[in-house]
């Protein structure tokens, strides 16, 4: 089956990007992949904001396909997909969190990410779906990112954040 950017027929989806609830009627993209559990597809249904994160290469097939030719916002989605498209590493951000111990380690420079201090969570896409793979201290993103231009995805999948730690994470160099 072809890949859906189509109106949730019901509120039961989970986004598999930021894993919070699909509204009824609100805009989803769904990828069919093969069931690596059995036989057939399935389809993993993602915020179509989410899935130009995380999924760039599956929504911006589907649409340079034609896959919801009437939807609003389509160019929107399709710059966010090729911008996330132009660094390897940048459909891995999960959000950003302050460190709760001292213990992880910061997988570009290998040093531990003290506690309380902001750390990016990152995810590895394997088998259909997202499994957890460490931190990166926020002060090096540009080594490991290949880019400092994360902010907007950083801050789309951290929604829990107050809004004075979004300006200190959109300030940080």
């Amino acid at each position: 089956m072809p890949p859906a950017l189509e109106p949730a027929s019901s509120g039961r989806a989970k986004c598999r990007g930021c894993s919070r609830p699909i509204g009824k009627g609100e805009l989803r993209f769904g990828e069919r992949l093969a069931n690596p559990f059995g036989e057939g597809e399935m389809t993993l249904w993602f915020h179509p904001l989410c899935a130009a994160y995380k999924r760039p290469e599956a929504l911006s097939q589907a649409l340079a396909e034609g896959v919801g030719a009437g939807v609003e916002g389509r160019e929107a989605l399709q710059a966010a997909a090729q911008k996330t498209l132009s660094h390897r590493r940048l459909p891995r951000i999960d959000g950003a969190e302050r460190a709760p111990t001292g213990q992880a380690r910061c997988r570009s420079c290998r040093e531990p990410i003290g506690k309380g201090g902001w750390r990016v969570r990152l995810v590895f896409f394997e088998d259909g779906r997202f499994t957890k793979g460490g931190f990166v201290h926020l002060a090096c993103r540009r080594a490991y990112f290949e880019t400092d231009d994360i902010t907007e995805a950083l801050l789309h999948f951290s929604p829990d954040l107050t809004e004075a730690e979004r300006k200190e994470i959109a300030s940080a160099e």
